[in-house]
C-alpha cells in the first residue's frame, strides 16, 4: 500500500509540474502570437508601444513565476525525500511536549519557505517592478514589512497548530469536529478584523478626501440601498503605481478600498463605475458564499484527515519510522496541496461568475457601460495588464473574465437595452 501511496503523491506531483509548465508555455507563445494586435476598443487608449510594454511584462512576470515554482517544487522533493525522516527523528529526540514538537516543525518550515521566497519577493520588486515603473518600495518600507509580515504569520502559527494539537491530544475520537468549530471562528474573526487591526498595520485607511466625489459615492450607496460608512483611500502608492479596488470584511467591518493610484489617475466616472462593481460583491453577498463554501468544505476536509492521519502506510511511504501526529498532517498537506492545484479551475469559474455578476451590478448602478468601460481600459493601460491571455490558461487560473470580455459583456448590456427601446 505505501508503494500506491508514494506513486500516488509522484503523480500528482509530476502531473501540477507538467500542467503547469505546459499552461505557461502556450500562454506566452499566444502572447507573442496575438500580442501586437491591438483589440478592438483599445485603438484610442493604447498604441504598439504600449503593446509591446504590456506583452515584455506578462511574459517577464510569468517566467518569474515560473522560476520560483520550479525552486519550490525542487524544496519540497528535498524536504520529503530527504529532510524529513531527519527532521522528525531530531523533533522526537528533543522529548518535548508533544505540541511544542509540532510549533518547531511547522516553523522550521515556514521559516524555509520564507527564507526561498525571499530572492524573488526582492527581485520582484526591486528589479521587475520598478523596471516597468510600478514600484516605489523602499527598503526601509520592505523590511519593515517583513517583519510585521513574520510576525503576524508567527502569532498564527502558534494559534492554529496550537488549538489543532490540543484538540488532537485530548479529543482523541471528536478532534476533527473541535478543530473545524475552531477554525470557523478563527476564519469568520480574521475577517472580521483583517480590515480594522491587521491591514491598518501596514496601511493608512481614511475616508474619502474628494468631498465632490463623496457626494456622489453617497448618492450610489443609496440608490443601491447601502449605508455610506465604509467606503476608504488607502495610500498603497507607497509601494507601487498599481491601481486597484477591492471589498472586504464582514459585519460591522465591512468597507470598500479604494487605492489612491487609482483615485488619482480615474474620473469620477470610472472610479464610481468601480465602486459600483464593488458595490455588486456587497449585494450578492459574495464573501459570504465563498465563507460558507469554505466552512462547509472544511468539515468533510478535516473529517478525511482525522481517519487518514494515524494510517501506517502514509508514514511507511516516506520512510518515516517515528510516526508523530504533526508529521502524518503535514504529509496529508502535501497530498492536499497537489490534489488541490487540479481543483482550481473549479474556483476560478466560480470567481468568474461572481465577477460577471459584479459587473452587471455596475451597469445596473450607472445605467451604462461606458464608464465601466472606460475605467477597465484605464486599468488595462496603467496595470500592463495582458490583453491576450490563451483561453485555457484564463480558464485555469483567472478569477476575472479577461478584460476584452468584461468589456464585450458590458456593452452587450447597453446593446440589449438600446434594443428594447427601440421595440
Amino acid at each position: 500500500m505505501e508503494n500506491i501511496l508514494l506513486l500516488l503523491f509522484i503523480v500528482l506531483f509530476s502531473g501540477r509540474l507538467a500542467v503547469r509548465f505546459v499552461l505557461e508555455q502556450i500562454n506566452n507563445r499566444y502572447l507573442r502570437e496575438h500580442g501586437k494586435d491591438i483589440p478592438a476598443g483599445f485603438e484610442q487608449i493604447i498604441d504598439q508601444q504600449t503593446l509591446a510594454r504590456m506583452m515584455d511584462y506578462s511574459v517577464e512576470h510569468s517566467r518569474l513565476g515560473a522560476k520560483e515554482s520550479i525552486v519550490d517544487d525542487c524544496l519540497t522533493l528535498v524536504v520529503i525525500f530527504i529532510l524529513l525522516p531527519v527532521l522528525v527523528n531530531a523533533i522526537v529526540g528533543l522529548n518535548v511536549h508533544l505540541i511544542w514538537q509540532a510549533l518547531i516543525f511547522f516553523g522550521i518550515f515556514a521559516v524555509l519557505g520564507g527564507i526561498i521566497g525571499l530572492p524573488f519577493d526582492i527581485y520582484e520588486n526591486f528589479v521587475l517592478e520598478k523596471k516597468y515603473g510600478f514600484s516605489t518600495m523602499t527598503w526601509r518600507i520592505w523590511i519593515t514589512d517583513l517583519i510585521k509580515t513574520a510576525i503576524i504569520s508567527a502569532i498564527m502559527l502558534f494559534i492554529i497548530v496550537g488549538a489543532l494539537m490540543t484538540f488532537i491530544l485530548y479529543f482523541k475520537k471528536s478532534w476533527w469536529f473541535w478543530g473545524w468549530l475552531f477554525f470557523t471562528g478563527f476564519q469568520i474573526l480574521l475577517i472580521w478584523l483583517y480590515p480594522v487591526v491587521i491591514a491598518p498595520l501596514f496601511n493608512k485607511y481614511e475616508p474619502v478626501k474628494d468631498e465632490m466625489l463623496k457626494d456622489k459615492i453617497t448618492a450610489m450607496m443609496e440608490k443601491a440601498g447601502l449605508k455610506t460608512k465604509g467606503i476608504f483611500q488607502v495610500d498603497e502608492g507607497k509601494r507601487s503605481r498599481h491601481t486597484n479596488a477591492y471589498f472586504t470584511g464582514i459585519g460591522k467591518t465591512k468597507r470598500i478600498v479604494l487605492f489612491d493610484t487609482l483615485l488619482a489617475s480615474h474620473s469620477h466616472e470610472e472610479i464610481l463605475a468601480v465602486l459600483a462593481h464593488e458595490i455588486g460583491h456587497w449585494k450578492k453577498r459574495h464573501i459570504a458564499k465563498k465563507l460558507i463554501f469554505m466552512i462547509t468544505g472544511s468539515l468533510a476536509l478535516l473529517y478525511g484527515v482525522y481517519l487518514a492521519v494515524n494510517w501506517s502506510p502514509l508514514y511507511d511511504a516516506f520512510r518515516l519510522k517515528q510516526t508523530p501526529v504533526y508529521a502524518g498532517l503535514f504529509l496529508i498537506s502535501l497530498y492536499l496541496g497537489t490534489a488541490g492545484f487540479f481543483l482550481g479551475p473549479i474556483a476560478a469559474a466560480i470567481s468568474r461568475r461572481y465577477e460577471k455578476e459584479a459587473d452587471f451590478m455596475a451597469w445596473q448602478l450607472t445605467g451604462t457601460a461606458a464608464p465601466m468601460v472606460d475605467a477597465l481600459r484605464r486599468l488595462a493601460k496603467d496595470n500592463l495588464a495582458n490583453l491576450h491571455p490563451h483561453p485555457f490558461y484564463a480558464r485555469f487560473y483567472y478569477s476575472h473574465p479577461p478584460l476584452v470580455q468584461r468589456i464585450e459583456y458590458l456593452k452587450s448590456l447597453d446593446d440589449e437595452k438600446m434594443k428594447k427601446q427601440q421595440e
